[in-house]
């Protein structure tokens, strides 16, 4: 995660990852809802086209992450209780608020065999999202429960035992074998890189349509470190964790910058 492609991926967009962070970062708060039209237009400042906005609709659609509602602009899509659940705990995993603590004790989930490859991606791609790493095939490691576990089994038809344990052993060599430390600090540091890089473009005057995908891109690149740090707790990482200086850049800019990029949010779900 170095180089043109890492930047690629902080300044490209996917659309329906746009939508999500788009819902999640400010439609959740202002009802969770909007008009497609409303939706097509905040789409646009980060380069994506109405037609791709509709496709990552119906995706979500099929998914069960949005339902069509109809408001008085005209036909618009809400999130549903299963979008709201992720949004939510997406939420308080990007900001988060204060230092993480850990009991000591570690979620362990156990999980039947699944044979049929699709089923089986989705399921380590979902765990891996919650901040589980795998130990085997079948069994699975976080320093916290997810509260979206039994919706995620549930979908999947997968049956799964939970337990909660305490290591017999040094909780940071365990921590070093279920996650590569080293991979996700590199990463921290390209991320840092580029943010500043991203965000230092961006003029003291610049039009708030800018500002609103500036910060989209940066909420963007942080979101990707759902996928492979757990937020793990301070004692068991390596000293002078490179995430720390990241976040804090992240929280300080994306607070900063949030006043006039929520502004033309409200601008355009007022537009009719």
């Amino acid at each position: 995660m170095s180089g043109p492609l890492q930047t690629a991926k902080l300044v490209l967009v996917n659309a329906r990852a746009a939508l999500f962070d788009l819902y999640g970062d400010h439609l959740r708060a202002r009802g969770g809802r909007a008009s497609v039209a409303a939706l097509v237009r905040l789409m646009a400042p980060l380069g994506v086209a109405a037609p791709a906005v509709r496709t990552a609709i119906s995706r979500m659609v099929r998914q069960g992450w949005l339902a069509p509602v109809r408001l008085p602009p005209g036909p618009g899509y809400a999130v549903t209780p299963k979008c709201v659940r992720r949004l939510d705990e997406t939420a308080l995993r990007i900001y988060r608020a204060g230092t993480i603590t850990w009991s000591g004790q570690w979620h362990l989930v156990v999980v039947e065999p699944v044979r049929d490859r699709p089923r089986r991606a989705r399921l380590r791609a979902d765990l891996a999202f919650f901040g589980y790493a795998p130990l085997s095939e079948t069994t699975w490691i976080g320093p916290r429960p997810s509260a979206e576990l039994a919706t995620l089994f549930a979908a999947e038809r997968v049956r799964a035992d939970l337990f909660l344990a305490a290591l017999d052993g040094d909780p940071r060599e365990l921590v070093a074998r279920a996650w590569d430390l080293a991979g996700m600090a590199r990463a921290y540091e390209d991320w840092l890189a580029q943010a500043v890089e991203l965000v230092g473009g961006l003029s003291d005057d610049a039009p708030a349509d800018q500002v609103f995908a500036t910060r989209s891109r940066l909420v963007h690149g942080w979101r990707n470190f759902l996928f492979r740090d757990p937020g793990l707790p301070a004692e068991l990482l390596p000293s002078e964790w490179p995430g720390e200086k990241a976040r804090a850049y992240f929280e300080r800019e994306a607070a900063r910058l949030l006043p006039p990029a929520a502004a033309f949010v409200d601008r355009n779900l007022a537009e009719m």
